[in-house]
């Protein structure tokens, strides 16, 4: 079975060893910075940071889970995670304000954002189905087939190259805004620059392990793509 092909995970462990190192950054960053107050609650400070903004018109929700804070563009809404909508703390309005940060792109139409958008449904549609493609492809020896799920996966690869300056960029709205807001003092800035530039490392390597999955197909398919179909 490819999944548990050798050569795969050669291939994908720098991402893997980043994405670890990464993850106990965030840990480390996180519980750090949630020991450091701050004039406002996460979920307060987003309410800030969009109302100066005039994006009256974006919600800010509760949430269930740990880190499980995001923006929905469908439905103009922050959803924040117990933590970070409730507690005053350094962590708490540095994700509640990287949030508020992708609202402000939404708003603002944001090129890095607009795109990234776009290519969600394709992103969606080729993580999910590019390894069946490439599979039956294989089996019934159609090189159109291989060529399609390897495209269906590259539009994963590009969206995850997209996202990188559109999560750096709500980040460093996100720091200067608080600063700029005086709503963290400078041991705060620095804890929330620790907990933003951690996670940034999580968006790196989710984007490392895609691009060395997309070789990993295109050395175990790609020869395919010179025979014809029967």
């Amino acid at each position: 079975m490819i999944f548990f092909d050798p050569l795969y995970l050669i291939l994908i462990s720098p991402a893997l060893l980043l994405a670890f190192w990464a993850q106990a950054r965030v840990k480390w960053a996180y519980e750090r910075g949630m020991r450091i107050p701050a004039g406002l609650s996460g979920a307060a400070a987003a309410r800030h940071i969009l109302d100066r903004a005039g994006c009256h018109d974006v919600g800010i929700e509760l949430s269930g889970g740990w880190l499980s804070d995001h923006y929905d563009p469908r439905h103009r809404v922050l959803r924040l995670s117990p933590d970070v909508y409730h507690r005053n703390s350094a962590t708490a309005v540095g994700i509640a304000a990287h949030e508020a940060g992708h609202a402000l792109q939404h708003a603002q139409k944001y090129a890095p954002l607009v795109v990234r958008n776009a290519a969600v449904p394709a992103a969606a549609f080729g993580s999910n189905a590019s390894i069946f493609l490439l599979i039956f492809g294989a089996l019934f020896h159609a090189p159109s087939l291989v060529l399609f799920g390897l495209l269906s996966f590259a539009a994963v690869v590009v969206f995850q190259l997209v996202n990188l300056p559109v999560e750096f960029d709500a980040s460093r709205r996100a720091k200067q805004l608080l600063t700029q807001l005086q709503i963290v003092d400078g041991e705060g800035a620095a804890a929330v620059s620790s907990v933003l530039n951690a996670a940034a490392w999580t968006y790196v390597a989710a984007t490392l392990q895609s691009i060395l999955t997309l070789l990993y197909y295109v050395l175990r398919f790609g020869w395919m793509l010179s025979q014809n179909d029967e």
